[in-house]
């Protein structure tokens, strides 16, 4: 199999902070503990006191029994992993949104650096659903490619989500008529068979999700965990009650740490307005999960206000209802969790930057996090096109399609046009360069005025060149298609292809084989950017 890897930095829209964590060997001090090449985390496993870790166990047991036995699989292995975590196994994490069908192929990508991470470190790879985040738009909706176009499939809700967590919606009638659309575009595969066996109109958009990640990577062992409930906010009870009890010591390290990260050039990933908190609290009475402030030696949710007592109150009765913030979760996460490392995207491994003095106050240390699998796949047929044209992804995604086709035109160009065109620059960029020599030295204005009429022809050289390329592209107008076509596979509406295309339309496609290779190219050898060619 062919794989190049490439700089992380060629991908766009990426954070200083982020591209200095990824090309450093040392780690970037004091924001994290570990490079993308460390290893000492394998060796290191969180000590949980075995009171937690059973407790722990249990649950993760229930659930995970509940998800495979919906898909009809035993899940054998994932739940022997439940017992090696209550043995005092550490566990390697990752998690994401609990978005329609999967989402897009980073969530693939994250489960697969795990359980190589995992088999590295004779861990337990353990994917965290995301279910408590209330940002319906960023979760209701996957895009699923035909041969020359990409369709977005959209789940429309019967009843609005009035700001609730998006994993306890309930799918609803509406999901029949997404999954008739996205068989016409991945039907008639076993892994489309296990869709429609997850996306049931009775099911939440996190037990969907769930028993679909699960069925996917059940022959390597992968636990998922849904930690919104209330057994497992009890569990996790102590960061809550610390965010409540230290809110303020936390916000003035979170402005500490905010201006250091200032200091050095770089910016915070999320804003800590005064008065802020690290928890969000569901309205008793329509479940929307409202942010915590502080206010007057008071707290507010939203027009509601409590004080201490009240919330403290809340957390002993009623614990799922406070869920902590981006900046807290991986901190209660790896709390709950006895969590090795942590894989991320580049905007998560950047949060960390943050939370790291979150870590040190609440759990007396910090979790190694390492990014996970960046990678575009590159199918037979588009690699046949790259290889025709002489190209590779860094083209693609490095070049405008129409600048890139510009230069393809001209490269296509007949051989004896092109030694025209060469020639004809040559004797005239010599012809000119003599010519301003000799004006120099009549003259400094008049080798001046020389400059800006060479300037002006040689502008004129490079117009007939573009122009004699637009005429070859206008007589062969497979050029275009085929730019347009590694376009859209590989850098979908410019941004890229594991960001924008859901990553079940692969797994359809590749079935089973793609996840091992996706296992076994999710290595710390190139923390950058991969092709694989499939």
């Amino acid at each position: 199999m062919k794989v190049d890897c490439f700089p992380i930095s060629m991908l766009p829209r990426q954070s200083r902070l982020f591209l200095d964590y990824a090309s450093s060997h040392e780690p970037l001090s004091p924001f994290f503990v570990a490079t993308p090449w460390s290893q000492s985390w394998a060796n290191a496993v969180p000590t949980q006191d075995p009171a937690h870790r059973s407790a722990l166990a249990d649950r993760l047991l229930e659930q995970n029994q509940s998800w495979f036995s919906e898909t009809g699989q035993a899940g054998e292995k994932a739940l022997a992993n439940i017992e090696r975590l209550r043995q005092g196994a550490g566990a390697v994490v990752s998690g994401q949104q609990v978005a329609l069908f999967g989402g897009p192929l980073f969530t693939f990508l994250k489960a697969a650096t795990i359980i190589q991470r995992a088999q590295v470190a004779n861990a337990v790879p353990i994917f965290w659903l995301a279910t408590e985040d209330h940002d319906l738009a960023e979760a209701d909706h996957v895009t699923l490619p035909s041969r020359h176009a990409l369709h977005t499939l959209r789940l429309h809700l019967e009843q609005p989500s009035a700001g609730r967590p998006v994993g306890s919606l309930q799918l609803g009638p509406g999901i029949t008529a997404v999954l008739d659309r996205a068989a016409e575009l991945i039907g008639g595969t076993p892994e489309f068979d296990l869709l429609t066996a997850s996306y049931t109109p009775d099911a939440t958009f996190a037990s969907s999700f769930a028993r679909l990640i699960a069925a996917t990577f059940a022959d390597y062992g992968l636990v998922v965990i849904d930690a919104s409930t209330r057994a497992l906010h009890a569990l996790g009870a102590p960061v809550l009650r610390q965010a409540i009890e230290d809110a303020a010591a936390f916000e003035s390290a979170l402005h500490t740490r905010d201006n250091l990260l200032a200091d050095r050039g770089y910016h915070s990933q999320v804003l800590v307005a005064p008065g802020s908190s690290l928890l969000f609290l569901l309205d008793e009475t329509t479940g929307a999960r409202v942010p915590l402030r502080r206010k007057n030696g008071a707290w507010l949710a939203g027009k509601a206000q409590y004080s201490t007592a009240d919330l403290l109150s809340i957390l002993d009765a009623a614990p799922e209802r406070l869920s902590p913030t981006a900046l807290l979760r991986p901190v209660f996460q790896d709390y709950l969790l006895p969590t090795q490392a942590a894989i991320g995207g580049p905007a998560e491994i950047a949060y960390f930057a943050q939370s790291q003095v979150l870590y040190q106050a609440i759990l007396g240390r910090t979790t190694p996090v390492l990014p996970r699998l960046s990678a575009t796949l590159v199918e037979p047929s588009i690699a046949k096109v790259l290889e025709q044209h002489e190209l590779s992804l860094s083209d693609i995604l490095t070049s405008h399609p129409d600048e890139l086709a510009h230069r393809l035109g001209a490269r296509s160009m007949p051989i004896e046009g092109k030694r025209r065109l060469a020639a004809t620059g040559n004797i005239l960029d010599d012809e000119l360069d003599a010519l301003i020599a000799w004006t120099d030295s009549l003259d400094p204005a008049l080798g001046r005025s020389a400059r800006v009429s060479a300037s002006k022809m040689r502008y004129q050289m490079n117009r007939l060149r573009r122009l004699a390329a637009n005429v070859q592209l206008q007589r062969d107008a497979s050029i275009r298609r085929h730019v347009d076509t590694l376009s859209f596979n590989l850098f979908p509406d410019r941004h890229p292809q594991e960001r924008t295309i859901g990553g079940i339309a692969y797994l359809a496609r590749y079935g089973a084989p793609l996840l091992s290779t996706l296992v076994e190219q999710a290595t710390q050898d190139c923390p950058g950017h991969k092709a694989i060619y499939l």
